[in-house]
């Protein structure tokens, strides 16, 4: 009788074990962290980081920057040209670094990420430069 108890207790065990796994295989990576944060106000940046939950692939995962507003100016949003994001010795940080800290204005941030179990995910926020 005590064998048996005891293989019945392994088994729920086991079980328990492989929904755990399974469960945090299936999770998705989300963004922990960013900088600047979402509807923040900030002077002028020099760089975007976006700070994830799990380990990323660089070559499928980008950040793409678009002005929105410009004070006293009308127009419509105006992508940056040559944001190129780098992934950060971390593996779960992307880093977009401008030539010059930008303009005062609105800007959305729109990003794009497959992490090293292949979830991909993508998001935007937007935040201001004063």
């Amino acid at each position: 009788m005590e064998k048996s108890m005891f293989r019945k207790t392994v088994f729920a065990v086991a079980l328990a074990a492989s929904a755990m796994v399974a469960t945090a295989a299936q999770a998705h990576p989300r963004l922990a962290t960013a900088l600047p944060a979402a509807d923040a106000v900030v002077t002028a940046p020099t760089r975007v980081q976006l700070a994830f939950t799990e380990a990323l692939v660089a070559q499928f995962s980008g950040i793409d920057l678009t002005m929105t507003e410009m004070p006293g100016m009308k127009m419509g949003p105006m992508k940056m040209n040559g944001v190129k994001a780098t992934l950060a010795p971390d593996g779960k940080t992307l880093v977009a670094t401008f030539a010059r800290p930008l303009s005062v204005g609105t800007y959305k941030v729109d990003y794009h990420i497959v992490s090293t179990d292949t979830h991909r995910i993508q998001g935007s926020y937007t935040f201001k430069v004063k």
